[in-house]
């Protein structure tokens, strides 16, 4: 299985939720979908948390506010606009989004691992440190 993907140009809940609806098709009935999400308010609206039961196999992780780092998506979409997109010039949307489609099959014909900069240790230590800036920030 390789990476799947879903071009809108909205990001409100009727696209995240057509996003999980292909994610239900796509992905074998037998196994478990955790989405790494950013706390985008469309992430975490009524209709999202009503649908959740219906699909019990998928489950949500937000990542704080200001923590892209946690999430590898962020890394992987910064790939694909480093190399793909920035390559090209685009006279239209449609343009662009056939070659986004172009980099996802190019990578799932050569897929590569992500390795984190730091080590175990220091990442949760970071992460730790950030949990105390939020905690003692008074908000």
């Amino acid at each position: 299985m390789g990476t799947i993907g879903s071009l809108h140009r909205r990001h409100r809940t009727i696209e995240f939720g057509k996003f999980l609806a292909k994610l239900d098709r796509e992905v074998p009935a037998g196994l478990q979908v955790h989405l790494i999400c950013d706390n985008h308010g469309t992430h975490k609206t009524e209709t999202i948390r009503k649908r959740k039961p219906a699909h019990s196999r998928f489950h949500l992780h937000l990542t704080p506010t200001g923590s892209s780092w946690l999430n590898l998506v962020e890394r992987w979409s910064a790939e694909l606009t480093a190399k793909r997109p920035r390559r090209g010039v685009h006279r239209s949307v449609q343009a662009l989004e056939r070659d986004i489609r172009a980099w996802i099959a190019d990578w799932n014909d050569d897929p590569r691992p992500y390795v984190w900069a730091g080590n175990a240790e220091e990442i949760l230590e970071s992460l730790a440190s950030y949990c105390r800036r939020i905690k003692d920030s008074g908000h």
